[in-house]
């Protein structure tokens, strides 16, 4: 037998080193299953590692207590709570729009136990789901009915699946766009089974370019609108209004949808933003339907809002993809609570923490950061800190070209390169998400609020003082 061979018998069993110590706490506290996964990962490990020339075994402690450590890892759930230090408030891979009060309210309310999903407690019989989001939508639109699916994508394809498949749709060439995670407006089109034409150009497209596609096509069955919700096309461009569009659809016996992407329901220039149509003014236009998200700029959860006339809204509702793109009462329970706060446009950027973030005060701003690096200073010493004006962003494919200027803590840490530190913040309980530029880690004060930045000081100052730092890629 060679020394190789002798090092490879010399590994633990299993159930010889399950049976170690250090592994006594994660198999009273853990699913036996995560521990046993954990030790058989390692001793894997371990014995690809021997394989290698002059390569010492490791030891059962050792080895037990790397185990540990997996087991332990392993047991944290991968859908977890962050602080989002980014600037970016609307940001999809953290999860976008923070829930307000109310909405969590309700969320935890309804997740108790039973709820009133299918259930009318006026008449004690099966009722519709989703009628609470409906009796708000439509209150706050002027839409005739309303419907919810499971994302803004599911909306459109749900939408041209009921109202045109099999049939031609005109879209302008300009607004055949790509909406995130590579869904485009002609692949959902081709699985919706409606029948693209494309009209005009990449930046000008007249009234005139549809008038000749409706009439090459008579058996259309709609014009689709998809409103530029994550970039611009600038200069010399050219876009029928919605007013002209709904008369020549009107007039041509087709329907106008408009896929307006992030859904405002209030008037963002009110706040010194990017002009963003509402949904009401796309209905008041003459659209016939309108899809839109439900946690982008409405701020709420994730869901596809489908508005409009309500004989289309019923055929949209008896579709057979409905059922498979339905939601969770949880959502519902989300939808129903933020939807209020829009009633008095006074009370939305209160209530609704997007909107807050979005127009906070650059003052406060100020403040907080400094009270974050103030107190990041206090529990980890040798954390160097500044404050310097930042830029955030919307997100979430919403208003482009909006810049938010605002105020960011730059940190770094001697003996640690920029992306250590990144890591450790990382690695903290709970994460930290920042951002590096400058050679800097860099946290913005606007997607925290004033309990969140002495959350962040505490979770990075621990990181740092212990040492932790995140888990390596695919471990």
């Amino acid at each position: 037998m060679t020394p190789r061979s002798k090092q490879l018998r010399a590994v633990p069993a299993v159930e010889v080193l399950l049976g170690h110590p250090a592994l006594a706490g994660p198999l009273a506290r853990l699913s036996r299953l995560l521990v046993v996964e954990a030790v058989r990962v390692e001793l894997a490990r371990e014995r690809a590692r021997l394989k290698q020339p002059a390569a010492v075994p490791a030891g059962p402690d050792a080895l037990a207590h790397r185990a540990a450590i997996r087991a332990e890892a392993e047991a944290l759930p991968r859908l977890r709570r962050v602080l989002n230090a980014t600037g970016v408030v609307l940001h999809t891979n953290l999860g976008r729009a923070p829930l307000s009060e109310a909405a969590r309210r309700a969320v935890d309310e309804v997740a108790r136990g039973y709820s009133t999903l299918e259930f009318d407690l006026a008449t004690g019989r099966r009722g519709e789901r989703g009628v609470g989001v409906e009796r708000w939508l439509t209150r706050l639109t002027g839409a005739e009915a309303a419907a919810v699916v499971n994302n803004g994508a599911a909306a459109l394809l749900l939408a041209l699946s009921a109202l045109a498949a099999g049939r031609p749709v005109v879209v302008s060439r300009g607004e055949l766009v790509e909406i995130g995670g590579s869904f485009r407006i002609p692949e959902i089109m081709e699985k919706s089974g409606a029948r693209l034409v494309e009209v005009g150009t990449t930046n000008r497209t007249h009234l005139a370019d549809y008038q000749r596609a409706l009439e090459r096509h008579p058996d259309a069955a709609a014009i689709l609108r998809v409103h530029p919700s994550n970039f611009r096309i600038a200069g010399f461009t050219a876009r029928p209004a919605a007013p002209d569009l709904a008369a020549l659809a009107h007039r041509r016996r087709v329907l106008l949808l408009e896929d307006l992407g992030s859904g405002a329901l209030v008037d963002l220039s009110a706040f010194g933003f990017e002009r963003e149509p509402t949904v009401r003014e796309s209905l008041t236009a003459g659209c016939d339907l309108v899809t839109f998200s439900g946690d982008k700029l409405l701020g709420a959860t994730q869901a596809g809002l489908i508005l409009g006339r309500k004989r289309l809204v019923e055929r949209v509702r008896r579709d057979p993809l409905a059922r498979a793109l339905r939601v969770d009462k949880l959502t519902l329970a989300a939808l129903e609570a933020t939807l209020p706060a829009y009633g008095d446009s006074a009370r939305a950027p209160g209530e609704v923490p997007a909107l807050a973030m979005l127009r906070a005060d650059p003052a406060a701003l100020e403040r907080r950061a400094r009270r974050l690096g103030e107190a990041l200073g206090g529990r980890a010493p040798r954390a160097r800190w500044t404050i310097e004006r930042g830029e955030g962003e919307v997100g979430g494919g919403s208003l482009p070209l909006q810049r938010l200027p605002g105020w960011v803590v730059a940190v770094e840490v001697p003996g640690l390169t920029v992306d250590e530190l990144e890591a450790r913040a990382r690695g903290a309980t709970p994460p930290v998400i920042g951002y590096i530029r400058g050679g800097r880690l860099r946290l913005d004060a606007r997607t925290l609020t004033d309990t969140e930045a002495e959350e962040v000081a505490e979770a990075l100052g621990n990181a740092l003082n212990q040492g932790g730092t995140a888990p390596a890629e695919g471990e």
